[in-house]
């Protein structure tokens, strides 16, 4: 494979035997190896053991389990996208066609826009700009598509102020870049490459930390037709749609369906529906301190953010980090007794009881060292009080022969004072 590889493109799963997650890819890239030959793609479909051969592995970056990656000649793309069929069939598509896709034709773009929610187009001839939307394209291919089309195949509602342009069909309308305004034209790809309004998830939320936006997200539950999960959602809906030209540059609005993912993220239990802003780049977020009753509520809450009124909370402090490992730690072990109970109680209450067994142990030795030193020492106690005061009988012979030693001693002094006198 390492020898032939740039001879075909590939698409290939780096993964590891024992990964729980890339169990779960793999009936989902079977289905994908089959639809890819079916279809008569030039694309090579595999999959690869990144423990087995761990060199070919760390060549081309793999650093987590499942890592898919698109190899294309000497160039390696990463998928960062959903796990499903469709998303990664569509990626291989695109990263394996033309790097500038052609619109030669009016009924040709008209099918590419009703195909793409998002498509960028470069306009005019040769240029620096054009050099400079190639190489944008060549890092960002693994993103969104890229066109280059005749001014006279645009549709007929579109007007440029100048050739060459670089313009962004969504959400029903385009923009057009402008580098004065916009500044770095990766930069403004990257921020554009989204529609205003989106369905929020942990991959999309993945993908906008990229772009250095805060992001906008009505927490509601999509099943719950109730006036208030409809109408938070509406309220950002509109918000991304008639406040575009003061927000879009600082803000992605969209609606995330539970609050499951969401409140993993922050740590803390929101009730929805709710609207949250978080801010991805320092995992910070903002709550609003009111109910958002109207559009006009929700600009308010916005312009309270920017003008930085708006009372931070989270952050990737050390703090916070500590509290990140606890919640964490916490998170998984009621996984695991909520998933297997038995699996739980043998993981968790195994260690638990040799601990305790341990400490009991411990302690018990402690308590009979205790017991037998102080027995140890009554008795040594006792028997130094027999030493040093005997017995009844030994102590009535001991004073009767004090007495008897005085008694000799004074004689002797007697005697010795008589013998003096004489």
């Amino acid at each position: 494979f390492k020898e032939n590889r740039k001879d075909d493109i590939w698409l290939v799963d780096f993964y590891a035997p024992w990964c729980g997650h890339c169990k779960k890819l793999e009936p989902v890239w079977n289905e994908v190896g089959i639809e890819m030959r079916n279809m008569g793609s030039p694309v090579k479909v595999g999959k690869m053991d990144a423990t087995s051969f761990s060199s070919i592995a760390s060549e081309f970056g793999v650093r987590g389990y499942p890592t898919i990656k698109l190899l294309k000649g000497d160039l390696a793309y990463n998928y960062r996208g959903p796990r499903t069929k469709d998303d990664i069939i569509e990626f291989a598509n695109r990263v394996a066609g033309p790097l500038i896709r052609p619109l030669p034709s009016q009924h040709m773009f008209e099918h590419v826009q009703k195909r793409h929610r998002v498509l960028f187009v470069y306009v005019g001839g040769e240029s620096p700009l054009k050099e400079k939307y190639i190489e944008v394209a060549s890092e960002l291919i693994v993103y969104t598509y890229f066109f280059s089309a005749s001014e006279d195949v645009l549709p007929e509602y579109v007007t440029l102020p100048e050739l060459p342009a670089v313009m962004v069909f969504k959400d029903g309308t385009y923009f057009v870049y402008d580098e004065y305004e916009d500044g770095d034209l990766s930069s403004w790809i990257n921020r554009e490459r989204f529609q205003g309004y989106l369905h929020v998830d942990g991959f999309t939320l993945y993908e906008l930390g990229d772009t250095g936006k805060l992001v906008a997200i009505a927490v509601i539950d999509d099943k719950n037709s109730s006036v208030e999960h409809t109408r938070l959602k509406s309220i950002i809906q509109e918000v991304a749609r008639d406040y575009r030209d003061h927000f879009h540059r600082d803000f992605q609005f969209g609606h995330m369906d539970g609050n499951d993912y969401i409140n993993s993220l922050l740590m803390d239990d929101l009730t929805i529906p709710t609207i949250v802003v978080l801010n991805t780049s320092n995992q910070q977020y903002f709550l609003p301190d009111r109910h958002i009753e109207s559009t006009e509520d929700m600009v308010q809450f916005i312009n309270n953010i920017l003008d930085g009124t708006a009372e931070a909370q989270g952050g990737d402090g050390l703090l916070q980090r500590i509290k990140r490992i606890i919640y964490d730690a916490k998170s998984t072990i009621m996984s695991v007794f909520k998933s297997s109970p038995l699996l739980g109680c043998f993981l968790f209450g195994l260690p638990l009881g040799v601990i305790s067994i341990m400490c009991y142990g411990i302690c018990t030795a402690d308590t009979e060292g205790e017991v037998l030193e102080h027995e140890g020492g009554k008795k040594e106690s006792g028997d130094r009080e027999l030493t040093d005061e005997g017995s009844e009988e030994e102590q009535e012979e001991e004073k009767n022969g004090k007495y008897t030693e005085l008694s000799d001693g004074e004689l002797k002094q007697k005697d010795i004072m008589e013998k003096k006198k004489d």
